[in-house]
């Protein structure tokens, strides 16, 4: 959707409410042949009982076959072309830390790994390390890393992952990753991806070099990877395009930066899904939009844990009915991108997709999963940033196009 477009179309006066909820990863595939998939296999009699009365449909990240990064895919549901607003996962880490991020500062997303004698990754989250062992890493490198003409900031986000910062003169977040995403392999060396950057991949690293050389004794997090360079970008705002308040519930700091960088209130994290309910509900008469984020879906897909992703996906059902109680005008649930417990990975699969509204005709189709959304009237292949559109004119929020 063109921005100029939609933007005379908005109704200042319309308060209805949207609800975005989104299980990151949702989507999924059967285990076995014939199976069926996470989703699918959840007792799940509230999102069932909603999708009845609901629209159904399953949306594309990204163009079809290109697997997304949570970033990108975030991005998509908020109505920015993630192909045109391209950021790397370093600033969206850091401002979900809350980092004071300053122009020209370069960002990373930093995962500490395992790597064995000759380097080859084993690990690539250190067998999940807590939150308190990161920091203490994080702390560890910052007090013996020394690289003259640049500082270097670490700051733990959660678990094995931390965000790194570059702070000095003519940097450039136009480097490669040294994270190649995928065990059993040694991590890449950062290189400039234009001459301007050259300056900016040296002081990278050196930064691995040392810090390889003060890990190696540390177990298991005797090493890290770096990826999503990048400085901050200047967009439109979210509530600017679509005319809502909008506020962020998020566990996650990564979460918590994408609705940061488009401009979104972002409430303190929760610690636990009931706690995000109860951040809703306390919240609700303050903002017009709401976004709420669930993680543990994805985590559990990317681990292969099948069984944990559909109890995650029951536990979020039983929450159904307090959001329900509230009375949203729009409730949308979905997820940013696929990961199948199968692939252990994001995937470039479809993503079931649910509208509820008071003003949508229903599809009828009494069950919430990948086959039956490919049966909605949404269809099983548009766009995620189509959603956002759909969203405003479900609550009423947008006035007629042309003569």
């Amino acid at each position: 959707m063109d921005f100029d477009v939609i933007k005379p179309l908005l109704k200042e006066d319309q308060k209805s409410k949207i609800v975005l909820l989104v299980m990151d990863g949702l989507g999924g595939l059967p285990m076995t042949e014939g199976g069926k998939t996470e989703l699918e296999s959840a007792v799940k009699p509230n999102m069932d009982a909603l999708a009845a009365r609901s629209i159904l449909g399953a949306h594309h990240p990204l163009p079809f076959g290109l697997t997304p990064g949570s970033g990108a895919a975030h991005l998509g549901l908020f109505g920015f072309d993630p192909i045109k607003y391209e950021i790397g996962r370093g600033v969206l880490s850091a401002l979900g830390v809350d980092f004071d991020l300053q122009k020209g500062d370069v960002a990373a997303r930093g995962n500490f790994c395992t790597v064995d004698s000759e380097g080859v990754i084993t690990d690539r989250r250190a067998g999940r390390i807590p939150t308190e062992v990161g920091e203490k890493l994080c702390q560890k490198l910052m007090e013996k890393i020394n690289i003259p003409g640049v500082e270097v900031i670490l700051q733990v986000e959660k678990e094995y992952r931390f965000v790194f910062i570059l702070r000095g003169e003519g940097l450039s977040g136009e480097v490669s990753d040294t994270d190649p995403q995928a065990v059993g392999k040694k991590a890449h060396i950062a290189h400039a991806s234009v001459p301007q950057a050259e300056k900016t991949a040296e002081f990278i690293r050196e930064f691995v070099r040392q810090g390889n050389e003060i890990l190696a004794a540390e177990h298991p997090a005797n090493s890290f990877v770096l990826r999503g360079f990048a400085q901050l970008p200047k967009w439109p705002t979210f509530g600017e395009i679509w005319g809502v308040n909008a506020v962020a519930i998020a566990m996650y700091p990564m979460y918590r930066g994408v609705a940061k960088v488009v401009g979104m209130t972002v409430l303190e994290p929760a610690a636990s899904m009931d706690e995000e309910i109860t951040m809703l509900e306390q919240n609700w008469d303050k903002y017009d939009f709401f976004f709420v984020h669930i993680k543990k879906t994805d985590s559990y897909g990317e681990d292969g844990n099948f069984d944990g992703k559909v109890h995650i996906i029951e536990e979020v059902d039983a929450l159904l009915p307090r959001i329900l109680a509230l009375d949203p005008d729009v409730l949308i649930i979905t997820g940013d991108h696929s990961t199948p417990a199968k692939l252990k990975s994001h995937s470039w699969h479809p993503v079931p997709t649910l509208i509820y509204s008071k003003t949508c005709l229903p599809d009828g189709i009494a069950t919430y999963g990948e086959r039956a959304c490919a049966k909605g009237s949404l269809g099983s292949r548009f766009e995620a940033t189509d959603l956002m559109p759909y969203a405003l004119a479900h609550a009423l929020r947008l006035e007629k196009f042309g003569a």
